[in-house]
């Protein structure tokens, strides 16, 4: 067999000639200095074994058999050739070999092999792969902030597709959805992820070689705190501030000038961090747009703004270095002032972010590379504020962040996943974006011409009938008619998201205005075309074969997509009369809100539901 198709493509496959046929009562040999080392490797092949052939190899932890009865050997060797994460596969005839240095690399091997097993069945094509990453870190970040939370049940699911594409580094972004003991009026309403639930997770992450690192925003973003009364005191604004897209109301970054800020940011990292295995944690600090037009003014006009944020930023990192702790942040407001760079401790890890696909991480990357200072290039599944993604725009990014990166000698690669205004995506949707940036972040080069739909047929969707993965990719494309593309989200996603007299301004029926001219206009042929191509691609969704226990979910979840995306279309043809589309689509609305819910509840907690629904009920109002 010629035409394997891996996620992530190894870095050298060499087929050899003969097949190797599976048989049962063979047993699984373990070699190791610590066989305990590798048992979870031996016991995740077993079971994967049972899963797509039936048969059941037991494991053994002793050479003295026969030799015929050893079907598969993971092996540990101390060989240089052979880096930390790397892993050798060899399929004979008689035989098949995995090797390592590393327990970690034994379980990529077993990933790969499961892969073939999975694609084979119970002929094996005889090969030799050697095979490596990229990046050392290769992580994903899921926003659990805005507003979806997920259950555990989601989670563990999503942490084995992690573990199977070889992602080795996972965050939960988090303002106010964990469950601090001190401080339960912020998270009452956001069903949080407990104590309890992250030692679980962190436990289960780490048998499947994934660091799960805290992630907890400590400067910006916690307007969910400021808003309450008990912590009001400490916001940099009460009323509203400015941002670069216009006026915000209310509070949204701490006050650096108040020395109870940075009690508040200590106090959470001395009940959040027990919790975690890891000795890094991601401190956040980025988008501090009100920064200087509160209370810190005053200072900021005395020793300039990126000095007051310099200063705050150390303060909380160091006192976590002092814990013997690596801190990550956002890299984005010290891109403005790249000669504060090099004043950073080593110990930090700049998190450099862009979610186009022409962002010049370039940029980013030398001034950090210039000061010494580690960091990661952090790209985007484009997902969020979209609806279906945005699939060129999502490769583009991530390929360019992954090329980027290597070129300036990154640390890691992290694959972002927000939620912003209500976290409308649904899970399926980000599978693209997820796998296409740990196929990157593995091998640039074998993986840029990875055919994607297939690669998620196979290994996101299990569809023997091949719809799915390409049904994704093509729902994600049309977003590139003419006006639907703007930057960091798609026109189907506002047309639902506006109110009625944005959406008229928007569509050039109001009087001009400033707001125009950020936005827009869409013809009516491109929302026609637009309809005419959510029909096309959605055609063969129920012609799919899922194997996935989630299959039915899965197609209920990217039928509502089309529906809010021709919502969005016939919402747009109607802006000049709002009432006539609320006449005309009334009850397919409230359908869908309905539909939304329950979609919702399948994968997510139900706290946040209540404010991702505003924005889908105003469409009835």
């Amino acid at each position: 067999m010629d035409n394997l198709l891996l996620l992530p493509q190894p870095r050298s496959l060499n087929l050899t000639s003969g097949q190797n046929l599976l048989n049962p009562g063979k047993y699984i040999l373990l070699e190791a200095a610590e066989n305990s080392s590798i048992v979870f490797c031996g016991q995740t092949l077993q079971a994967n074994l049972r899963k797509y052939t039936g048969y059941s190899y037991a494991l053994s932890a002793s050479a003295t058999g026969p030799t015929e009865l050893f079907g598969i050997v993971l092996r540990r060797v101390n060989n240089p050739e052979i880096t930390s994460q790397g892993y050798r596969l060899i399929i004979a005839p008689k035989q098949i070999m995995i090797e390592a240095t590393t327990p970690a690399g034994i379980f990529y091997g077993v990933t790969t092999l499961t892969q073939i097993i999975k694609q084979s069945g119970l002929s094996l094509p005889c090969l030799e792969i050697n095979d490596w990453p990229a990046f050392p870190v290769r992580g994903y970040m899921l926003d659990i902030s805005r507003d979806k939370v997920p259950t555990m049940q989601t989670l563990y699911g999503l942490i084995d597709k992690l573990a199977e594409w070889k992602i080795n580094q996972l965050q939960l972004y988090t303002e106010h959805t964990f469950a601090y003991l001190n401080h339960p009026t912020v998270w009452k309403e956001a069903s949080p992820v407990t104590g309890q639930e992250i030692l679980e997770l962190d436990r289960y992450c780490k048998e499947r070689f994934i660091e799960l690192v805290p992630n907890q925003n400590s400067f910006g973003h916690m307007n969910r705190w400021l808003v309450h009364s008990e912590y009001s005191e400490l916001a940099e604004v009460t009323e509203g501030y400015m941002t670069p897209w216009g006026y915000r109301p209310g509070p949204f970054s701490l006050d650096p000038t108040n020395p109870a800020s940075f009690d508040l940011v200590h106090s959470l990292f001395d009940e959040l961090l027990p919790h975690f295995s890891s000795r890094q944690v991601n401190i956040g600090c980025d988008e501090t747009f009100d920064l200087g037009q509160g209370k810190s003014k005053e200072l900021c006009e005395q020793i300039g703004k990126h000095k007051v944020y310099l200063d705050f930023l150390l303060k909380v990192s160091q006192d976590l270095i002092g814990r013997g702790y690596t801190v990550q942040f956002w890299g984005d407001i010290l891109k403005e002032a790249p000669e504060v760079i090099p004043l950073l401790p080593k110990e930090l890890i700049g998190l450099i972010w862009g979610y186009e696909e022409t962002y010049p991480f370039e940029l980013e990357c030398s001034h950090f590379q210039a000061a010494g200072i580690p960091f990661y290039v952090c790209p985007g599944t484009s997902a969020w504020t979209s609806l279906a993604g945005r699939t060129n725009n999502a490769l583009g990014n991530l390929l360019n962040a992954a090329v980027t990166g290597l070129k300036y000698g990154a640390a890691g690669y992290l694959i972002t996943d927000w939620g912003d205004q209500g976290h409308w995506q649904t899970l399926p949707v980000s599978y693209l974006g997820i796998a296409a940036g740990a196929a990157f972040s593995w091998s640039v080069e074998t993986n840029r011409n990875l055919d994607l739909a297939e690669a998620l047929n196979s290994y996101a969707f299990e569809d023997r009938a091949g719809v799915m993965g390409q049904l994704a990719y093509e729902l994600g494309q049309i977003y590139l008619l003419p006006g639907l593309a703007i930057q960091n989200g798609t026109m189907f996603f506002w047309h639902l998201q506006f109110s009625d007299e944005r959406l008229m301004l928007a569509q050039n029926i109001k009087a001009s205005s400033e707001t125009t001219k950020r936005v827009p206009f869409v013809e009516e042929t491109t929302l026609y075309k637009a309809l005419e191509l959510i029909e096309r691609v959605l055609v063969p969704l129920n012609e799919s074969r899922m194997d996935t226990a989630d299959a039915d979910l899965i197609k209920r979840e990217f039928a509502l997509t089309a529906q809010m995306m021709r919502l969005a279309c016939q919402r747009a043809l109607m802006a000049a009369d709002p009432s006539r589309f609320r006449a005309a689509y009334g009850v397919e609305i409230a359908e869908m809100i309905e539909e939304y819910k329950q979609i919702w509840l399948s994968r997510n907690r139900p706290g946040g539901l209540k404010d991702s629904l505003a924005g889908l009920e105003k469409l009835l109002a």
